[in-house]
């Protein structure tokens, strides 16, 4: 039989030990999160171990970006930006061309049912290429289709009046108050940003975007500033763009890009060819005769040109993708001087140099927002 006093020295003698490895554990604990990743792992920032980068990872460990990636994501998104930017910087010309025949809605629904055309193939090699969903259940399948298809019509929605805003306000005003006007959501999408969802942007985006509305007054108004009708619509076109950013800021980490594009155009499509038929009179004719700008404005401007916009804003701020894909308003006038023989004035091209500057200052890293992240 053990006496009371040795069982409690000898419980007394465990206590110490047990409290140096109570301490202990989270030492181990936090040494497993500072150890690298096996090849194809992931580390989790939850200090859970690691997860494997083709399964599905825990929702919070979707928010862990490594550094290196994140920075050449960036990058790739960046260019396809701007090469969106520079379809439809060209773009201005086909739709300034094509104005000469046929009326606003017939154009927007002669493109939108074009790019809506060029990309059924493109979903259907992808969907046939693409990774299996089979590890899904049919509720998660549901799911994201639904989420697709309600993507697919409030981009298309969106679009479909912005764009329209754009054309019937391009008739009563000048191209280039309209770039202007129609760039100006590189400054509405921070404030919709910051007022509704409380998105904070830096101080450098901040100087880039008021770079960047400097650059575009000495680029596109060289003839004085007044107020019209015209005016007034392209002004609601940037509202409506902004919405139209903001729609895909929120929609594509969560659909198939290329599919929610195809939706979008086909819908923009239906409610263009509802006002086509009822405020228009179109003609086959007519149709043909603009054959060239509404093909490029269908299968560039719109299949690829809106399909890399939805590609590239996956994961970017939606702030920093207004400003690059604004260079349209640069590259509208380059086309022009290139395609039209216009000619540019040194007051346009030091617009240029602004607006350029503003996009570079923009992908900086900024040090402060960097620390309160930390």
């Amino acid at each position: 039989m053990i006496d009371k006093r040795e069982e409690t020295g000898w419980v007394s003698s465990l206590l110490p030990a047990r409290a140096a490895q109570a301490q202990i554990l989270p030492a181990r604990a936090a040494q497993a999160q500072i150890l690298p990743a096996a090849a194809g792992e992931i580390p989790c920032p939850l200090g859970t171990g690691t997860h494997s980068a083709g399964s599905k990872p825990p929702t919070v460990c979707k928010r862990y970006k490594n550094p290196k990636g994140g920075i050449l994501l960036k990058l790739r998104n960046s260019l396809l930006l701007l090469l969106t930017a520079t379809i439809w910087g060209v773009a201005f010309v086909a739709q300034s061309v094509g104005m000469d025949y046929v009326g606003p809605f017939t154009f927007l629904f002669s493109r939108s049912l074009i790019g809506g055309i060029v990309l059924l193939p493109v979903v259907a090699v992808l969907h046939k290429n693409g990774p299996g969903h089979a590890s899904e259940t049919p509720e998660e399948k549901r799911n994201a289709r639904k989420i697709l298809f309600i993507g697919g019509v409030c981009c298309g929605a969106v679009l479909c009046v912005s764009d329209l805003t754009q054309q019937i306000g391009l008739l009563h005003t000048t191209v280039g108050k309209s770039g202007f006007l129609t760039a100006c959501y590189i400054l509405i999408v921070p404030l919709i940003n910051l007022f509704f969802f409380r998105r904070r942007c830096s101080r450098l985006v901040w100087g880039a975007i008021v770079l960047a509305l400097v650059g575009m007054y000495f680029l596109c108004l060289t003839d004085g500033f007044s107020i019209n009708i015209g005016d007034l619509l392209t002004l609601l076109c940037a509202v409506l763009f902004s919405v139209h950013i903001l729609a895909i800021d929120y929609f594509s980490p969560r659909a198939d890009g290329v599919k929610m594009s195809c939706i979008q155009f086909f819908v923009c499509a239906a409610i263009a060819g509802v006002g086509m038929l009822l405020f228009e009179q179109p003609s086959l004719d007519a149709i043909l005769a603009a054959w060239k700008p509404i093909l490029y404005a269908g299968a560039l401007s719109s299949g690829v040109g809106y399909t890399l916009q939805i590609i590239g804003q996956k994961g970017m701020n939606p702030t920093v993708a207004s400003l690059i894909m604004s260079m349209e308003s640069v590259i509208s006038l380059i086309a022009g001087w290139l395609i039209l023989g216009q000619a540019m004035s040194a007051r346009e091209l030091f617009g240029c140099a602004l607006m350029f500057a503003a996009i570079i200052l923009a992908q900086l890293p900024d040090k402060t927002m960097q620390k309160a992240a930390n």
